[in-house]
């Protein structure tokens, strides 16, 4: 009953407070190197205003063919090693919104799961991060791409379909989110993984992975009719 009060709370914008939940405490200094390469590449060659950006962890940074895949809008590639929702979160204000990006793609999750936290607890961090855009940028639309089933945390599957399922049911309340189910169509008629989307890590996606993704998020990206700025 605890654990419904809970969920119904986060959901209905009611600040409930449990373990972790209104702070950082993790060590997202960790990837610090790699916001200042960020950073650096700003300088040298400064992204336009109006892009669409897509940040979270090693799955967004593996993403090779990135723009190759969606010629059709610029983008801005921003995944940081094995990065949480808290450490995008904590570089929000260095990495995410001086972009001012029209859309904003995020994978996180996986690796906060991974790590021993919470459905709740990413929920919590994605709906913080959410409010610290739409403080910035209202018109900012955000697409969430769901936490991936995998072989190599399939021990984990209940408690990542459990966090993927609150964050979808948050997106219902607001016209400018966006769940992205990629969840559903990585798996086979098995129920389990299909084999040809995963690296032999059982964890990374292959190149029919990141296609299956752009299958996913293609419509997304066209329905927000993205007017970029030069």
């Amino acid at each position: 009953m605890y654990r419904l009060y809970q969920k119904l709370a986060l959901l209905l914008g009611v600040i409930f407070i449990f373990p972790g939940a209104q702070k950082v405490t993790g060590q997202p200094d960790r990837w610090e190197s790699a916001i200042q390469a960020f950073e650096a590449q700003d300088e040298q060659n400064p992204p336009p205003e109006g892009a669409v950006l897509f940040a979270g962890s090693s799955s967004i940074r593996g993403w090779e063919s990135l723009q190759q895949d969606f010629p059709f809008v610029q983008v801005i590639q921003r995944g940081f090693g094995g990065s949480e929702m808290e450490d995008l979160l904590y570089y929000a204000d260095r990495i995410v919104l001086p972009y001012k990006p029209a859309v904003i793609i995020v994978y996180e999750g996986d690796n906060d799961i991974a790590n021993g936290k919470s459905p709740d607890r990413v929920f919590a961090d994605f709906r913080r991060f959410v409010e610290k855009v739409h403080a910035a940028l209202p018109d900012t639309r955000i697409g969430y791409i769901a936490i991936k089933p995998s072989f190599a945390r399939w021990n984990l599957i209940e408690e990542m379909a459990e966090a993927n399922q609150m964050i979808r049911e948050f997106t219902l309340w607001r016209s400018n989110l966006e769940y992205i189910d990629i969840f559903s169509s990585m798996l086979g008629l098995d129920g389990k993984p299909r084999k040809e989307l995963l690296i032999e890590d059982g964890l990374h996606l292959t190149p029919a992975g990141y296609h299956l993704w752009t299958e996913m998020v293609t419509p997304y990206l066209q329905s927000a009719e993205i007017t970029q700025t030069e």
